[in-house]
């Protein structure tokens, strides 16, 4: 793996901003978290089958439903439906709040121009990104910047959150690559890809020096996922802007509690971002990359971009590709048990970030659902049971659940102890899985 610059990036919106990449599949219409990993499962119509009880669409856990107005900026593809509740970390649903592409003119008659089809150089080392959320049957795209030669790229952590098949475009020459994920860390809204067989790449040049209030800049990223850079000019207006700024805020969710983080030191700029985004590349006047679209405004003719300084998204990228643990990131892929659990009469994935709540009707955490051809399958667990252990982890709620099985790894084999339906007790050994993207 490449010891070439590293990068890192954020963030997830609630209210009248939002994140930058969208997920076609949820159902209802809702809204999918941008970077919260508050998710409830699939139901049966998922395209990885899935046995259990339903959610009810209108209990979603979509930070960005608080608001009303939040729109996620990354661009949904296709036309399934089939899941219920949120779809963690990509986006908006069909027909959400997405940014228009037309001219918009604020109140002071200033205009903002249309996205146009990228250049070459402002295409350099920026790639397309499409993902599929087997367990939500749903489908994602975004952006992604080029950090070495041989395949490392960043891009939001929101953009692959729950994707279970990631696939790169690199633009310039038309080649796809599959991806895995190297890590990612959902507080701060980053994760890192590790392209499949790449070599030769050209890496985005990244500028070492701060931008200033008034200067020229470009969004470069694949608006309404496309499949096509666009290039939105603009230039930058504030420095060290939070969205809080606005009435909104800019906050992300830490995989296995509900503490969010709210963050600031944010490049603000206008130019007309929109669905896609997520991921891709401010690019200074000289073409070099400052800074990482995250989030924008919705609901105004004028749009109002926000990016994360490039130099201070290398921090986190630099962790995961190094491989050093901290208390917020995830190496590599979790664990996975493959089952939704029953909490506050809301499914949740164990083994990501879960509501805070009360223990379900029995001490322990209840199964709503299993996935099929997962270690909970193979167990033979079932909705209605109720898991009362891990190991010598008694389990009380879902939330033990998630945090349990995040103190493990893929290939770990763990004692499971469950009480079925009849009150029967249970024990088996269980090794935990790769999960999907955390």
């Amino acid at each position: 793996m490449s010891t070439n610059p590293r990068r890192r990036l954020a963030a997830a919106v609630t209210a009248a901003a939002a994140a930058l990449a969208l997920t076609v599949g949820t159902a209802a219409g809702l809204p999918a978290a941008a970077a919260a990993h508050t998710s409830t499962v699939a139901t049966t119509q998922s395209a990885i089958p899935f046995t259990g009880q339903a959610t009810d669409p209108g209990q979603g856990t979509d930070p960005g439903q608080s608001g009303g107005q939040s729109s996620g900026l990354g661009q949904g593809k296709g036309t399934q439906g089939g899941t219920n509740g949120v779809t963690p970390g990509n986006g908006t649903a069909p027909g959400g709040n997405a940014q228009s592409p037309n001219t918009g003119q604020d109140s002071n008659g200033s205009t903002q121009q249309e996205a146009s089809p990228a250049s070459a150089e402002e295409s350099t080392g920026v790639v397309l990104i499409d993902t599929e959320l087997g367990y939500e049957n749903a489908e994602a795209a975004g952006t992604g910047i080029v950090l070495s030669k041989d395949g490392l790229v960043l891009t939001n952590n929101h953009v692959i959150a729950d994707s279970t098949k990631i696939s790169v475009t690199v633009t310039t020459t038309g080649k796809t690559y599959e991806a895995s994920v190297v890590g990612s860390d959902s507080t701060k809204d980053v994760a890192v890809l590790q392209l499949k067989d790449a070599s030769n790449l050209q890496p985005a040049t990244i500028d070492g020096d701060s931008v200033a209030v008034g200067d020229d800049v470009t969004a470069v990223g694949n608006s309404e996922g496309q499949g096509q850079l666009q290039a939105a000019d603009g230039s930058v207006t504030d420095l060290g802007a939070s969205v809080t700024d606005l009435g909104a805020s800019v906050t992300t969710t830490a995989q296995g509690s509900e503490d969010s983080e709210t963050l600031g030191d944010m490049i603000e700029v206008q130019a007309d971002i929109v669905s896609g985004d997520s991921g891709g590349a401010l690019l200074d006047d000289q073409g070099e990359v400052v800074g990482m679209n995250t989030a924008a405004s919705s609901g105004a003719p004028v749009v109002t971009g926000y990016a994360i300084p490039i130099e201070s998204a290398l921090t986190t990228a630099e962790a995961i590709i190094d491989g050093q643990q901290t208390s917020t990131n995830t190496i590599g892929y979790p664990a996975f048990l493959g089952i939704g659990v029953q909490q506050d009469s809301q499914p949740i994935q164990p083994g990501r970030a879960s509501q805070s709540g009360s223990a379900s009707q029995a001490e322990g955490a209840v199964v709503a659902g299993v996935y099929e051809n997962t270690p909970a399958a193979e167990a033979g667990l079932t909705a209605g049971d109720t898991i009362t252990q891990i190991g010598s982890t008694q389990i009380t709620d879902g939330t033990a659940l998630s945090s349990a099985i995040a103190e493990h790894k893929p290939g770990d084999t763990v004692s499971l102890s469950w009480t079925d339906a009849d009150g029967q007790s249970h024990t088996s050994e269980v090794t935990l899985t790769e999960g999907p993207a955390a």
